[in-house]
């Protein structure tokens, strides 16, 4: 197994979100480094620590390229090596459940709650770096959505990760098709495993799930399952806006459209990209400092 070692530091909450929003934006960041920020304790909700997990001893130049994402002088960065284990998989297990409108997600450790529609994620690479109030915000638009009334037959979820918002999906419209892609190979297997953990039928028909891997639109199959009336998009800010003319391509009028992955300072830039392409805000809430978009694509263009 290769050594596992983390560089991190304690910042401010400001900081470490602006070095989150930095790492976002860089386009050559390496695909195994991953970058986690979060409070201290919930008592100290402007104390974060910001860290950044790798397989290899820190070098000059790894600590240099994670200053780098703070603006003005970075504080003070540690590197340290953790025990020989899958550093991922360990960052994941302290993981709380999220309840978010009907829906339980948990991970196996957690129990149940049989009150709510329960899934079980387990800890993986494609869980992300644990920012869970994007994807608890997608759960309950997804629940409000089903209350006030929105029908689906074809769902699509970008950037899909363990499948989680595809399952939740089909969950409110049975008896609708889905389809899922993710740019991260990886993700093909956890979602696979996921559909199986939690008896989520794998197919192309209705009431199941097709998992593609595809950069944005670029898939021959994610296009041919389209046009899509509801449309779900929890990725980063800077390709929302990139694939906004791909998505409302892919869609049918008066389809809505769900997105996250964007922070509320964000949420401006976001927005004026996809009213230009005609659609509205129907509902939005906020997570923390996460925004949650439902929008609703005009009829007529």
């Amino acid at each position: 197994m290769a050594d596992s070692w983390k560089i991190y530091t304690e910042c401010s909450k400001d900081q470490a979100t602006a070095a989150l929003v930095a790492h976002e934006e860089d386009l050559d960041w390496p695909a195994d480094w991953v970058v986690t920020g979060m409070e201290v304790a919930d008592h100290l909700p402007d104390d974060w620590t910001f860290e950044v997990y790798l397989d290899h001893k820190p070098k000059p130049a790894d600590i240099k390229r994670v200053a780098a994402l703070f603006e003005g002088k970075a504080p003070a960065l540690i590197g340290e090596k953790l025990p020989d284990t899958d550093w991922v998989v360990e960052s994941q297990k302290g993981v709380d459940p999220i309840r978010a409108g009907r829906f339980h997600v948990r991970t196996p450790e957690h129990a149940a709650d049989p009150e709510l529609v329960d899934f079980v994620i387990p800890a993986s690479q494609a869980f992300g770096t644990g920012q869970h109030q994007t994807t608890a915000g997608c759960l309950a638009m997804l629940d409000l959505m089903k209350r006030e009334g929105v029908s689906a037959r074809n769902i699509a979820d970008i950037g899909t990760g363990t499948g989680l918002l595809a399952f939740a999906a089909l969950h409110l419209w049975p008896n609708a098709k889905a389809t899922a892609s993710d740019i991260d190979a990886v993700c093909a297997g956890v979602v696979a495993d996921n559909c199986e953990l939690n008896g989520i039928p794998q197919g192309a028909g209705s009431g199941a799930l097709t998992m593609v891997i595809a950069n944005g639109m670029a898939d021959a199959l994610l296009e041919a399952r389209g046009p899509y009336d509801l449309f779900i998009a929890n990725i980063l800010a800077g390709p929302l806006v990139e694939l906004a003319p791909e998505f409302a391509a892919a869609m049918t009028p008066g389809a809505n459209l769900l997105l996250a992955g964007l922070l509320e300072t964000q949420e401006p830039q976001v927005r004026q990209a996809y009213r230009a392409l005609g659609f509205r805000l129907a509902r939005r809430l906020v997570n923390g400092d996460w925004s949650i978009l439902w929008l609703r694509k005009s009829r007529v263009r």
